[in-house]
């Protein structure tokens, strides 16, 4: 399985902000579609990640305020990223490794999408139920493969 089977199922809708808009403003939309990241881009540029992680270490850090903070100094300027031909056991291994919840989806300069760790994770869970739904037709199609048991 891919990053495309991700994006294919979850359509391309981005939310993005650039890196001289004020937090503040940053959180309300991230507040107002219900979202967990938003891309950082300047001049069509991938330049960095906020999620709200990033936001809460801000929050903190300024004794409980955003202030007039601009995202630049919250995001995350070094992202992971993968492409859409990435395979998922790639993804999950390094969104486990650096405890990233969101990636970004590439194709060279070129944002194609966001994946998250739950996207990660359900596309996974569908794949194995799948596969156990599949399994089992084989199995109760098989001659012989009804459980005796059951009949009586």
């Amino acid at each position: 399985m891919k990053v495309s089977d991700i994006l294919r199922v979850k359509g391309n809708t981005l939310f993005t902000v650039t890196p001289d808009e004020e937090l503040a403003g940053a959180v309300s939309i991230m507040s107002e579609k219900d979202i967990g990241s938003l891309v950082v881009m300047d001049h069509g540029d991938l330049v960095g990640m906020l999620t709200f992680r990033e936001v809460i270490q801000t929050v903190v850090k300024n004794g409980g305020a955003l202030g007039s903070t601009l995202v630049r100094s919250a995001m995350d300027d070094a992202p992971l990223t993968c492409t859409a031909e990435t395979e998922l056991d790639e993804v999950r291994r390094m969104m486990l490794e650096r405890h990233a919840r969101y990636m970004p989806v590439m194709d060279k300069r070129m944002l194609m999408g966001v994946i998250s760790f739950y996207d990660v994770a359900k596309a996974v869970v569908d794949s194995q139920n799948f596969e156990n739904k599949m399994l089992k037709a084989y199995i109760r199609d098989w001659p012989g493969g009804e459980d005796e048991d059951s009949k009586g």
